[in-house]
């Protein structure tokens, strides 16, 4: 069975998807067996992942990335299927509008943000959801849903049948598993994300202003600037007392940087999986995260949920968190249980497989 994977996403700038995306296409390489997994563009192996930046060269990038873009605004011209590998399914991106239509058609539903919550996203972002929406979603043979909460919010808000969409929960990289704590001069709280209003960072910043073990534990801010991010990231600059601002951290950097937390924090507003949860959660920390959308059915019992629009229910599990050491050791072994058992990159590779032969 010859299945292709649209990996448009490792071309571009972005955070969750192509990380999804990488470690996927890696993971059904190693699992594929007799089944033959291609790429488009065609890849045959993937090198170190950066998030800032295309994994391939510049002439490859720019000449797919051209491609995709006229078959967009094209799609009367077949342009994608004159330059496609013969396949049984393909499996399309957030990238591609228009599909060709003699092939068995699939696609992952991440989450269902700019239907919620627009406000928190461009008008050009709404503009492709919908596109994708309509184009993609509703016409797929079958759809794999992150989460059981992306499921049933794309099926509820899109009217799509919840039999036609699967729940393959994606794994976090074997690294966050028993990674080793980087030396730090001072214990510290951990949040890693992009900087943009849906992940919510400044109400951790007003949480952490109230805060009465500041003098004793410092705050580390992870993550890239994403859109509508200056404002938070000029508070970030400003360096406000025992914050401390890494920007982006590499890849292989964020292992060794999580497992030395001694609390994870992460109040987003909405996720369709929130993978820095899981991979705290791998790496044994204790975490702090929101009692929305899906982060309860990722977190389970390693974390102690909050309002994430409370300043003052973040500062309150904070304080609970770090002043209890057998609360930590709880939540921490409870959520290493629960990633070692669900989220492992080689079990979503294999329950993938069974899926693409179920379509």
């Amino acid at each position: 069975m010859q299945i292709l994977i649209d990996a448009t996403p490792l071309l571009l700038r972005s955070a969750g998807v192509k990380n999804y995306t990488y470690y996927w296409i890696q993971s059904l390489w190693e699992q594929a067996g007799n089944d033959r997994i291609l790429t488009l563009p065609a890849l045959t192996r993937l090198g170190p992942l950066n998030h800032e930046s295309s994994i391939a060269g510049r002439a490859e990038t720019i000449l797919h990335l051209g491609r995709v873009f006229a078959a967009n605004r094209t799609p009367a011209l077949p342009l994608l299927r004159w330059t496609m590998p013969a396949a049984d399914v393909f499996h399309v991106s957030n990238q591609i509008r228009h599909p060709p239509k003699r092939l068995k058609l699939t696609a992952t539903v991440y989450d269902m943000t700019c239907r919620l919550m627009p406000e928190l996203h461009t008008a050009a972002n709404i503009q492709a959801d919908e596109s994708l929406a309509e184009n993609v979603l509703a016409r797929a043979d079958r759809l794999i849903a992150i989460s059981e909460n992306s499921k049933q919010d794309a099926a509820r808000l899109l009217g799509l049948d919840a039999e036609r969409i699967e729940v393959i929960y994606p794994g976090v990289p074997e690294v966050y598993f028993g990674a080793q704590a980087r030396p730090s001069e001072k214990p510290y709280v951990l949040y890693v994300g992009t900087i943009e209003p849906r992940k919510n960072l400044d109400t951790l910043l007003d949480a952490w202003e109230g805060f009465r073990l500041r003098g004793d534990f410092d705050l580390i801010v992870a993550g890239a600037s994403g859109w509508e991010g200056p404002k938070t990231l000029a508070r970030l600059r400003a360096q406000p007392r025992s914050v401390r601002y890494l920007g982006y951290v590499p890849e292989d950097e964020l292992p060794g940087l999580t497992a030395g937390a001694s609390a994870f924090v992460y109040p987003s507003l909405y996720e369709g999986f929130g993978l820095p949860v899981a991979q705290a959660m791998a790496a044994g920390v204790p975490v702090i995260t929101s009692n929305t959308s899906c982060l309860p059915e990722v977190a389970g019992a390693g974390a102690l949920l909050v309002d994430p629009r409370s300043a003052a229910d973040i500062q309150g599990a904070m304080e609970r968190l770090l002043t209890s050491p057998e609360l930590g050791r709880e939540l921490g072994a409870a959520g290493m249980a629960k990633a070692q058992k669900e989220y492992r990159w080689k079990v979503c590779a294999r329950k993938s497989l069974e899926f693409f032969h179920r379509v």
